[in-house]
């Protein structure tokens, strides 16, 4: 089920119009003689007149009038303003406006088996507000049991973080990406209620209490194995060119045992979180 427009007309004109009928009536019955005919025709301009009024409706800004005529859909009133619709007809509010839905911090398994604690939040609104009224059972309801399904769907197709496959995909590395791959599988799951998602983003995500420790100082190992490594690579360079500079300027003459022994001395001195005084062996100076 699809929207689709309702009749409607200027309500202020439906007003004048049934006020007019109303008022014929009125006429026909005080100023004019009693007949069969003139009852008839008094008696029809006056329901005619007090069931049009019936039809009056009220539509605020954003929001949308789903008609239905003794149970069968009509159409949907979207312009604001005062309306005259098909009498005897009821309608339902739905609301246009932008919607923004905070989830519940939810436990779920990452890729690989960790317990984490994830929330999002999903801006929406109503597209097709006869899809939302008659499609779903109360379509905010059914966003949000949607959006935590998806966002648990989500959860369970990347790890929290790759210590060791720093190319692969991640929940805590690439937020944007995962953001947009949220919003797509929300936009196919509330397609049905007529809901268009404008933005899904996680706004929460951290480890499982139960596992909190460890993987924080898993990951402040990490770290220090990341810095080590930047450390090792420069004092390499460094000594490296130390070496070629004092051959290339032949201020020392150092033999194989000689070099190892360089080598060693400055690693050490560069490499070593405290200072050091090592005493190197610079060996025959020219």
């Amino acid at each position: 089920m699809s929207e689709k427009s309702v009749f409607k007309l200027n309500g202020y004109l439906g007003i004048l119009a049934a006020v007019i009928l109303i008022v014929i009536a009125a006429y026909i019955i005080v100023l004019t003689d009693f007949n069969a005919v003139t009852l008839a025709v008094a008696v029809l301009s006056g329901l005619i007149g007090i069931v049009a009024l019936t039809g009056l409706t009220i539509v605020q800004p954003n929001e949308a009038k789903v008609v239905t005529f003794f149970g069968t859909y009509i159409g949907v009133i979207r312009e604001q303003g005062l309306w005259l619709t098909v009498p005897l007809t009821m309608r339902s509010t739905v609301s246009l406006r932008v919607v923004n839905f905070n989830s519940d911090k939810l436990k779920v398994n990452d890729l690989e088996g960790n317990p984490i604690e994830i929330a999002a939040v999903v801006v929406y609104k109503v597209e097709d507000s006869a899809k939302a009224t008659f499609d779903v059972e109360g379509y905010k309801n059914f966003v949000q049991i949607q959006s935590e399904t998806g966002i648990r769907h989500i959860a369970s197709q990347y790890a929290y973080d790759h210590f060791e496959k720093d190319n692969e995909m991640s929940l805590r590395k690439n937020s944007d990406e995962i953001a947009a791959f949220l919003a797509k599988d929300l936009q196919t799951r509330l397609a049905v209620a007529g809901v268009e998602v404008i933005e899904a983003r996680i706004m929460h995500l951290a480890y499982s209490s139960e596992i909190a420790s460890a993987m924080l100082q898993r990951q402040q190992a990490q770290a220090v194995l990341s810095a080590r490594k930047v450390i090792v690579d420069g004092a390499v360079g460094m000594v490296k060119s130390a070496i070629e500079q004092l051959a290339e300027q032949n201020v020392v003459d150092l033999d194989d045992d000689k070099k190892a022994q360089m080598v060693n001395n400055l690693m050490v001195a560069i490499v070593s979180d405290q200072g050091t005084q090592p005493v190197i062996n610079s060996g025959t100076i020219h």
